[in-house]
């Protein structure tokens, strides 16, 4: 008799899960991927849709309809299955939705994937397994079935960070988080509060500025956005003290009239199918303990691909894959636990002493990214990330602050594995408003 093939769980459909089936179908694993929705694609899944779907579930896609992208597409793509070409680098999410399904079918991943089917829980099982429980929505059953390995691949777009303001209660305008935010329209005649300046802050100011009165803008990294040009019904304020029934007061004691609050203010993660069996803690967004951010150290058969934040994600994805195939393939054997454990506690150290808090703990960025992905590759001794496609994230960041509304008109042009160019495409610009 030949050897048992590897039976692999793949829990979600995004650009994470898909690449994680891909390479674990390559390496001759026997592998099931289950997608809580009816399609391939995660957060790049737009739905008209807010708060519960059609099986009673919270909607996962915080995607609105006028999304492009923050990153150049030269950098969206995956090792060996690039972008298509085309003049823009930033493109609308309906592109990069199309490109994440022609993936899928390009691997046969979407052949392996069970749509509608939700985890609802994951345990250790016996000598070394899993035990993963999953109910198929459409049918109203559930299954329980074993698995040799479990890849963690849900994404952290979902499970929205609102800040509890003192009056938050009394408020008598509308409070939506950026995750319920589809359309601007809801912005019409309103005077309208943005809290917090990441990427969909930042998007959505402009968004509103066509159907608001006046947009304030609360954010705390003024020396980043000095220079930034804002619509002129924008007006920047610092951080909120406290709500009141019609207005808001801001820590410098200024006071507005506001009717409508959009919160931009992030995501936590969310495991709510690890049994505590798992291993797993969540510490205010701190996932622990994970080698290299990755493998759960306590039950290394079990891995989480693309925690870290403030990446090259798909390419980071792609590498998390290989370096967990690598070891979930028998073809390298894993660290001891010891090892493990000695290698997560120096790097979190490492963290609390550059003054980062839990929090910050997966957050990458600048060349601090270059170093992670290195040392990734070099632990499992796999192929890296080029360093011009880290070169080119670094580039478009520091752009993205330098031109708010306009850094969506660069082009960037790999020319190999060192090297890229960049020029401002006026033309560009009168692609249709975000």
């Amino acid at each position: 008799m030949g050897k048992q093939r590897q039976r692999y769980c793949i829990i979600g459909a995004g650009a994470a899960g898909i690449c994680a089936a891909k390479y674990a179908l390559q390496a001759g694993g026997d592998v099931v991927v289950f997608e809580q929705t009816d399609q391939i694609g995660g957060t790049w899944s737009y739905t008209d849709a807010v708060g519960k779907d059609r099986h009673g579930l919270g909607i996962h896609s915080s995607m609105y309809d006028s999304l492009w992208t923050n990153l150049p597409k030269e950098i969206m793509g995956y090792a060996d299955y690039d972008m298509p070409e085309q003049r823009r680098s930033y493109i609308h999410w309906s592109e990069v939705l199309e490109f994440l399904k022609d993936y899928a079918a390009h691997f046969e991943v979407d052949k392996h994937t069970r749509f509608e089917h939700l985890v609802e829980e994951v345990r250790p099982h016996g000598d070394g397994q899993w035990q993963v429980r999953v109910k198929d929505l459409k049918q109203d059953v559930r299954e329980t079935m074993l698995f040799d390995y479990v890849l963690v691949c849900n994404g952290h777009y979902s499970d929205p960070v609102v800040p509890d303001f003192q009056g938050k209660d009394l408020f008598k305008g509308v409070q939506l988080h950026s995750h319920q935010y589809r359309k601007p329209h809801v912005f019409k005649n309103r005077n309208v509060l943005i809290i917090g300046a990441g990427p969909s802050g930042r998007d959505l100011v402009f968004a509103a500025e066509d159907c608001a009165k006046t947009i304030y803008f609360s954010h705390h990294v003024p020396q980043k956005l000095k220079n930034a040009v804002f619509p002129t019904n924008v007006v920047q304020v610092p951080d909120v003290a406290r709500l009141h029934e019609t207005e808001v007061e801001f820590v410098d004691g200024s006071r507005h009239s506001v009717d409508f609050i959009l919160y931009c203010t992030g995501y936590h993660f969310k495991f709510p199918f690890l049994h505590e069996d798992c291993g797993i803690e969540l510490d205010d967004d701190w996932v622990k303990p994970l080698y290299k951010h990755i493998l759960n150290i306590n039950h290394p058969t079990m891995a989480f691909i693309g925690i870290p934040f403030l990446v090259c994600t798909t390419l980071m994805f792609d590498l998390q894959s290989r370096f967990v195939m690598k070891y979930f393939s028998g073809e390298r054997p894993l660290p001891t636990k010891e090892e493990m454990m000695e290698d997560f506690e120096s790097e979190m150290n490492n963290r609390w002493k550059r003054g980062l808090k839990k929090r910050q703990a997966h957050m990458m960025g600048g060349e601090v990214q270059r170093d992670y992905y290195n040392d990734v590759a070099k632990t499992a001794e796999i192929e890296p990330i080029p360093p011009v496609m880290i070169d080119m994230h670094i580039a478009s960041h520091r752009r993205k602050n330098e031109d708010l509304r306009g850094f969506r008109n660069d082009v960037f042009r790999l020319l190999d594995g060192e090297n890229f160019e960049m020029e401002y495409v006026e033309e560009l610009a009168n692609r249709k408003k975000m």
